[in-house]
């Protein structure tokens, strides 16, 4: 369209120039790399099956191929034959989990996600100097239940602000506070600033507990969300820090935020009227899904997408030492 003066066209909503912009870093991070690698790997070592307690990592998919080689998902250690070969998932077991699996005579590999483990070792070291610990998570997630089975008579689980004044303590003046490293950094920053009224001695952990893949991942979506008129999350639903994600988006302007499993959960309906679309995925999804939904949308007239870089991650984590050590003993066999 033009017109007589020369002035530029005027571009009905649906003609007006459309963007894609993708959030970086996104997908794995070295926790979930590691986890996932380690059933690749015992897989082809030890031949399948493989057992691997609870998903070894929140995303369907992942779940899905691991499957199809061989691994077998399970709730309990009760359903691993005995002297079986097991896999702790990313987000780490209690105690009383190594105990069953000893008794059961199962040969256990470790994938607890490091950072994980580091809040582990935060809460026996809090209890050994009999401090009450308040545990920020949420109820039955994974990570919380093998935290708190670190030290279950020291360990009160706080999920919100709201549950701050109901809790007990022995003595004020030793209180700590430990977190699920998934959650939204600004969440669990509101929630210690209500226990540290309550507790004016609140000791911290002494380095931040929310995971490094987890902030950055937050922070590249409030780069990418502040003015776009929908974001696109890709991530299972039982994934916490994907479930974040959305939060955050629409607490950093996103006009619309939703999270998907993949391509085919996207509603077409979403991008009526929409000109810039953002997209990340949570720390725990391969980059082939995200490439499918960007695929979606170049096939609705979305153009390639223009990444934003907001931190740079080089960290990697070395697999268990059990699998190290069975690696290295059959590269000596050969």
């Amino acid at each position: 369209m033009s017109t007589d003066m020369g002035m530029p066209p005027i571009l009905s909503p649906d003609e007006a120039e459309k963007a894609v912009l993708l959030a970086a870093p996104r997908g794995y991070c070295a926790g979930v790399d590691r986890a996932v690698v380690t059933v690749e790997q015992a897989l082809d070592l030890y031949g399948a099956p493989v057992y691997v307690r609870k998903q070894i990592v929140h995303n369907k998919h992942v779940v899905a191929d691991l499957e199809a080689r061989g691994a077998i998902f399970v709730e309990e250690l009760v359903e691993v034959p005995e002297g079986a070969t097991v896999v702790f998932s990313a987000h780490g077991v209690s105690p009383e989990v190594h105990r069953q699996a000893e008794e059961r005579t199962l040969k256990t590999i470790d994938a607890t996600c490091p950072l994980v483990t580091k809040v582990h070792h935060e809460a026996k070291r809090f209890a050994a100097d009999d401090y009450d610990i308040l545990l920020i998570g949420h109820a039955g997630h994974e990570e919380v239940e093998g935290t708190a089975g670190e030290a279950p008579e020291h360990i009160q689980l706080v999920e919100s602000p709201a549950d701050v004044a109901g809790i007990v303590v022995r003595d004020p003046s030793r209180v700590a506070w430990l977190s699920q490293t998934t959650l939204s950094v600004d969440e669990t920053l509101e929630t210690v600033a209500a226990i540290r009224e309550r507790f004016p001695e609140l000791l911290d952990p002494p380095s931040d507990d929310i995971c490094y893949a987890t902030q950055n991942r937050q922070l590249a979506v409030k780069e990418i969300a502040h003015g776009c008129d929908l974001l696109i999350v890709v991530g299972s639903g039982n994934s916490s820090n994907s479930v974040r994600l959305v939060e955050v988006a629409l607490e950093a302007g996103a006009k619309a935020s939703y999270r998907v499993d993949d391509a085919s959960e996207i509603d077409e309906a979403w991008l009526d009227g929409v000109r810039t679309v953002s997209v990340t995925s949570g720390a725990s999804v391969p980059e082939s899904l995200v490439q499918g939904v960007l695929a979606y949308l170049a096939e609705r007239g979305y153009p390639d997408a223009k990444a934003v870089h907001s931190a740079e991650e080089s960290l990697i984590f070395s697999l268990p030492k059990e699998l190290r050590r069975d690696m290295k003993a059959a590269a000596r066999a050969l």
